[in-house]
């Protein structure tokens, strides 16, 4: 139960994940089932279908990217960094991104989402966004196409 606790750094995981941990490789499916509903404390509970999806985009512009990909999003004047759930246009993006954009980047949300499971950050303690939590960027204009990230 410790990993389900403490040891996860995000606080939750993904069964697969844990599993597949080297520390954890020989737990079953139905050992970590036992830990959650064993627990008196009710410290952990599985989750069929988190109700966060598992990413999130970022929109900016190009004459943001030089410092976005070395540095990471700021948050700049503002409280939060603003993240959609998909792209302008696809219906479930309401607001956390701009129409004009012509730059989208992903974020890792299993790596980077709060404990609330809000799609806004107010970054580290810096404002920042850092881009160890990018895992694919992409040109939205003129046309699209994938954006080398490392």
């Amino acid at each position: 139960s410790y990993a389900l606790r403490h040891g996860w750094l995000y606080g939750f995981v993904f069964v697969e994940e844990l599993l597949a941990h080297k520390q954890f490789h020989s737990f079953s499916l139905e050992d970590v089932e036992r830990v959650v509903v064993t627990d008196l404390e009710l410290r952990a509970e599985a989750l069929d279908d988190p109700d966060y999806p598992r990413e999130a985009v970022h929109g900016s512009y190009m004459k943001h990217w030089p410092s976005i990909h070395s540095q990471g999003i700021s948050r700049m004047n503002r409280t939060h960094i603003h993240l959609a759930p998909a792209l302008p246009g696809d219906g479930r993006v309401i607001s956390g991104m701009r129409q004009s954009c012509d730059r989208a980047v992903y974020i890792d949300v299993a790596k980077a989402i709060s404990e609330n499971g809000v799609l806004l950050t107010p970054g580290d303690a810096a404002g920042m966004l850092p881009p160890c939590y990018f895992y694919r960027a992409q040109r939205l204009k003129p046309s699209s196409c994938e954006i080398e990230l490392h």
